[in-house]
């Protein structure tokens, strides 16, 4: 039958358009910071996916900064005093946080959650504000422009381009250090010579995303969240779903099944041919209890037995029902175990 793949918040497969966009630019010779013709035509090309890239998430292309990835980009942290950060946010901005300082001068959190799907409601306050769009861009409607915040971060694979590229979304008249010193491109705000195939590819995903978000495609993939979800519930009595009760992303279900370690749900799930995960893709490989859900409120046990499902344009129905049947079988031989 094929794998499947439902951990589209770890990363999304590479879109066609992305692909397409990538192999013309591999033809292209010049530095985008050279005067001749062939430093023009690669300036052109990174400056269309700046475009593409704005208008996905309601910036000016000026805005955009690119980066290797959203990572890369929550260093702007490091130019700011007093950061305060959301205690469910992505630990690319909880390497940050200063909870010893007594002034907070810039506050830090996650619009949308990597491991819960949960989406956090943007609240006015003093200071700068940065927000972590990785997730929710292509996927729930968003604009920076309206959305309150002077920063942002985001990654391109998460929406279908390529990995090891990104940006830093910067407010028009706020200053900030460089993420780094040497020739000044990206207007000072990022040394060193662009990767203009990475940001090709990139610029391609983030219109493409845009399109689908438009389309209803989202939609589609939330039915198709809540079907899973009523599977596994109709089974099963103990299991928990983090965040069903309130607004998430449309792609993701965190289930909690008590007592049954995610990692040896992730490793079944393997060897019956489905690609899912235990918690963040930066911390599945590690054994260790989710310091979000324990955040939220979530025990030991509770957060050391969760998997995310993440699902995307391609997932079908069948490849749900699929899951739910392999995921069942699995959860009863648990049961009789613990029983």
């Amino acid at each position: 039958m094929g794998r499947v793949y439902l951990d589209y918040n770890a990363t999304a497969p590479l879109r066609a358009e992305a692909r397409d966009a990538m192999l013309a630019a591999m033809d292209l010779v010049g530095n985008p910071s050279s005067v001749h013709a062939e430093g023009r035509a690669a300036k052109r090309l990174v400056e269309r996916a700046r475009a593409q890239v704005a208008a996905s998430v309601g910036c000016a292309p000026r805005e955009v900064v690119f980066t290797s990835g959203a990572t890369e980009a929550a260093r702007v942290l490091a130019g700011f005093s007093g950061v305060t950060v959301q205690a469910t946010a992505h630990d690319a901005l909880w390497a940050y946080h200063a909870p010893e300082s007594k002034v907070s001068s810039v506050r830090a959190m996650g619009l949308a959650n990597s491991e819960t799907g949960v989406i956090s409601p943007v609240e006015p306050g003093a200071g700068v504000l940065l927000l972590d769009i990785t997730q929710a861009v292509g996927r729930i409607p968003f604009s920076f422009a309206w959305s309150g915040a002077d920063l942002a971060v985001m990654s391109a694979h998460k929406l279908g381009g390529p990995k090891g590229v990104g940006a830093l979304i910067v407010k028009q008249g706020l200053d900030i250090d460089s993420l780094g010193p040497g020739g000044g491109q990206e207007m000072g705000r990022r040394s060193g010579t662009e990767n203009i195939i990475g940001i090709a590819g990139f610029g391609a995903a983030a219109e493409a995303a845009q399109r689908d978000l438009e389309s209803g495609v989202w939609q589609r993939i939330e039915k198709l969240r809540n079907i899973l979800e009523m599977s596994l519930e109709d089974s099963t009595n103990k299991t928990i779903f983090v965040g069903k009760s309130g607004e998430r992303l449309p792609n993701t279900s965190c289930v909690i099944t008590p007592g049954w370690k995610g990692e040896t749900q992730v490793m079944a799930m393997d060897l019956a041919g489905f690609a899912i995960s235990a918690g963040s893709a930066c911390s599945s490989g590690k054994v260790r209890e989710s310091r979000v859900l324990r955040a939220m409120g979530f025990g030991p046990d509770e957060a050391a037995s969760a998997v995310r499902v993440s699902l995307g344009p391609e997932t079908t129905e069948d490849e749900i029902d699929r899951f739910a049947a392999a995921w069942l079988k699995h959860h009863e031989r648990f049961r009789d175990r613990a029983a």
